[in-house]
């Protein structure tokens, strides 16, 4: 394989990446849309995903911009969306991406990390052999995050945490928690709060999983009881984590503004074509479909501009911009909207929860419909980003003061 640092040109690295891809991504996974988005909720992959995943890990293209010198791909921005679109030409997927080691906690220890930090914890995300979950909302801190009161005591040589954290993304198969904690409650609100890096496999660490209305399991109760971390677990300064906490988030809303969930989704115009039938023209039979269907077509397509155009803008800067709040509920909105179009185009096949009377793909229709709605919500709700847009985008008072 060639070296692709430096100024290799872009057409030789996409001919190596297209074969490799071809040579390693397993051909039973290549019509499975979502899969990797399923990796979140469920234990370690066996089989082609196993293997995909591993080989993805040794090559370091699960994290491809990251440094070589951690185990990432060491690409550059321009490789990476070479590689992405090869990646989605074929329909494979990335199956690192579901995981917060890679979206959320990887860059941000590359951020706050000291290097003994990094050296212990990047290489093992790169080669998708830990799981991270994070510790955030409190039953009595959601959306006013701050209000945290998670304790996290210095015990002299370690710290103990005590304390319970609630909606904890795959805390149930996860090695590691990026918590936010309480070190010093005699602070104001957003000072004394600190982030530590905590082991989940020790006595002290409970979880359990939320059933929720789709079906799956992918949040947690986790609670945390006389639970341990060594001194040099934080990550950042002491009392100083709610910026490291901060910029978690903008990595977690930069995530979920475009990646590609892996395989080749039906466009929604042949679904309406199989459910709604065409007219004499061969045009979607329902001119009020069509309508609000081309007008969803054109917000995906201005979504995937603006992203191309942020990513653009943001060359030479590795910070995470507000940027990323406009792109978040832009892709909450193209999302969302495409599983309501999908409901009514399948109409009452598109309800069915299980049962031969409905297709696999009707069943994923009305469930993917379900656990979308969250998408507003989780990340910062959709009211929390237009704050952040009003206020640090368009310079508008904060009517709140």
């Amino acid at each position: 394989m060639a070296d692709f640092g430096g100024d290799l040109d872009l057409e030789t690295f996409r001919k190596d990446a297209r074969d490799w891809l071809e040579a390693n991504f397993p051909t039973s996974l290549r019509s499975k849309q979502g899969l990797a988005l399923a990796l979140m909720d469920g234990p370690a992959p066996a089989g082609d995903v196993a293997r995909w995943k591993d080989a993805m890990g040794a090559k370091g293209w699960g994290t491809p911009t990251w440094p070589a010198q951690y185990g990432g791909g060491g690409l550059t921005p321009a490789q990476a969306r070479v590689l992405q679109q090869e990646m989605a030409a074929i329909g494979a997927f990335n199956p690192l991406m579901a995981g917060m080691g890679v979206t959320m906690i990887g860059p941000t220890i590359l951020d706050y990390g000291t290097e003994a930090q990094k050296q212990q914890h990047i290489p093992p995300i790169c080669r998708g052999e830990v799981r991270w979950c994070v510790g955030y909302s409190e039953p009595g801190a959601g959306s006013d995050l701050a209000s945290l009161q998670m304790r996290c005591v210095d015990m002299g040589d370690h710290w103990q945490i005590d304390g319970q954290k609630i909606w904890t993304s795959g805390a149930q198969y996860s090695q590691w928690c990026g918590a936010l904690v309480r070190t010093d409650p005699t602070a104001k609100k957003h000072e004394g709060i600190s982030f530590i890096l905590i082991d989940m496999n020790q006595p002290g660490v409970e979880t359990r999983p939320i059933k929720l209305i789709a079906g799956a399991s992918p949040f947690c109760e986790t609670f945390f009881t006389e639970a341990t971390a060594p001194k040099d677990a934080l990550l950042g300064e002491l009392n100083h984590g709610w910026t490291v906490g901060k910029r978690l988030l903008q990595h977690e809303r930069a995530s979920q503004t475009g990646v590609s969930m892996g395989g080749k989704a039906t466009p929604l115009q042949d679904i309406a074509r199989k459910y709604v039938g065409v007219d004499e023209t061969g045009r979607i039979a329902d001119l009020d479909l069509r309508t609000r269907l081309t007008q969803h077509l054109m917000d995906a397509k201005v979504h995937g501009l603006t992203l191309a155009r942020a990513a653009a803008e943001a060359k030479g800067n590795s910070s995470p911009s507000n940027a990323a709040s406009v792109l978040k509920n832009s892709a909450t909105n193209v999302a969302q909207t495409r599983a309501e179009l999908t409901l009514e185009i399948m109409g009452g096949q598109g309800l069915g929860w299980e049962g031969e009377a409905f297709e696999k793909e009707e069943v994923e229709a009305v469930r993917g419909w379900l656990s979308g709605k969250a998408m507003s919500i989780y990340g910062g709700s959709s009211e929390i980003q237009n704050n952040i847009i009003s206020k640090r985008i368009l310079g508008l008072p904060d009517t709140t003061q």
